[in-house]
């Protein structure tokens, strides 16, 4: 069976700027670049950064747009943490823990890229809940 990568491609104002995000910050491998786009490889998956003429807004809230990872490893999770911390990137949501002590129990953080592009970054103490866990009705923090 082949591996299926996931892409998503995003809107931007500019490319040096986001190389330094991404790249500089993040972690990501740089790819095919030009003055309109920029591919990049986070953990294996590609995104693409493209040059957006309209103006960008800051989302309200994290609902109902945002992107990113879920680790199955606890330890590259805290990388990213810590990688994240160390660049100084911005918080949308500090490190917090949702739903302790039931099946769906997960460490999660929000960053803000410098064009509102809100990711999430996720580990799941228990893996059956990224699909399943189905009699379980919670996702996210809206009530």
């Amino acid at each position: 069976m082949s591996q299926t990568l996931f892409h998503l491609a995003f809107p931007v104002t500019d490319i040096s700027q986001t190389k330094a995000y991404y790249v500089d910050g993040l972690g990501c491998i740089p790819g095919r670049e030009n003055h309109h786009a920029l591919i990049l490889n986070l953990y294996g998956h590609q995104l693409v950064a493209h040059v957006a003429k309209e103006p960008l807004i800051p989302q309200k809230s994290i609902y109902p747009r945002h992107f990113g990872l879920i680790f199955t490893q606890e330890r590259d999770w805290q990388y990213l943490l810590e990688r994240a911390q160390q660049q100084q990137l911005l918080f949308h949501e500090e490190t917090k823990n949702r739903f302790v002590g039931s099946p769906l129990e997960h460490r999660t953080f929000f960053l803000e890229d410098p064009f509102y592009n809100l990711m999430e970054f996720k580990y799941y103490r228990h893996p059956e809940a990224i699909f399943g866990s189905y009699e379980h009705t919670q996702i996210g923090d809206r009530i």
